[in-house]
């Protein structure tokens, strides 16, 4: 993601790159820097927020493993005065699209589960985006309660999220999928997205970097810059 970020920003004319820091660097933000983009670990990753705000720069963060709680405690130990965080679990637009789907139907359907899929190589489990798609699920269903998600102390039955499974794949040969199954009476509902390419997050990138600057606060995703 590190050298796709850096390919999006020096193919286009309003941004450069200026330093890039790697694991074998420390955090020092060089003075010449007006934006940080964030894709490390989960592990690293408020490090690197934290680095950014104390040079007094905003932050685009494209790492994984910024759950609602871990949100919700960086927005409660913010100045006032903060530079902005954008945070994108993903830079994918058609993924935003299939998540803001899922939120939609999970008012129709009490039977719920995620399971998602990706490259053998990625290092946290259930990914952001599943993390995420599971809280818009929870919030949207307030009034009614959680999900329909029988014999959850069994390990098969996956990992909880705002009451929903996910379920984690990481296997050789795929790069990102997802599919959000709603269960009801006579059918079965299925929103899947999958990337095929990392090509598919260049346009989420350059909408995000391009909005940074006017952002304030604590941002989260790409449908607040698409929808609203």
């Amino acid at each position: 993601m590190g050298r796709l970020v850096s390919e999006v920003v020096e193919a286009g004319e309003t941004a450069r790159v200026v330093q890039r820091i790697g694991s074998a660097d420390g955090l020092a933000i060089d003075a010449g820097v007006d934006a940080v983009v964030d894709v490390t670990l989960p592990q690293v990753s408020p490090a690197v927020v934290a680095a950014a705000t104390a040079a007094g720069v905003p932050v685009l963060v494209g790492t994984s493993g910024w759950s609602g709680e871990r949100i919700a405690s960086l927005r409660a130990n913010r100045a006032a005065d903060a530079p902005a965080v954008l945070i994108v679990p993903n830079f994918s637009v058609g993924a935003v699209l299939a998540a803001r789907f899922a939120e939609q139907a999970a008012t129709w359907f009490d039977s719920i589960e995620i399971v998602e899929a990706h490259h053998a190589g990625k290092a946290d489990s259930p990914s952001g985006t599943a993390v995420a798609t599971a809280e818009r699920i929870a919030a949207a269903r307030a009034e009614l309660g959680p999900v329909a998600a029988p014999h959850t102390d069994q390990r098969a039955r996956g990992q909880q999220v705002g009451s929903v499974p996910i379920h984690s794949l990481r296997l050789d040969g795929v790069q990102a999928k997802q599919d959000v199954l709603f269960g009801g009476v006579g059918e079965l509902l299925t929103i899947r997205h999958e990337t095929l390419s990392s090509a598919a997050y260049a346009a989420g990138i350059r909408l995000a970097i391009a909005a940074l600057p006017s952002l304030a606060g604590v941002t989260v995703g790409l449908e607040a810059l698409l929808f609203e």
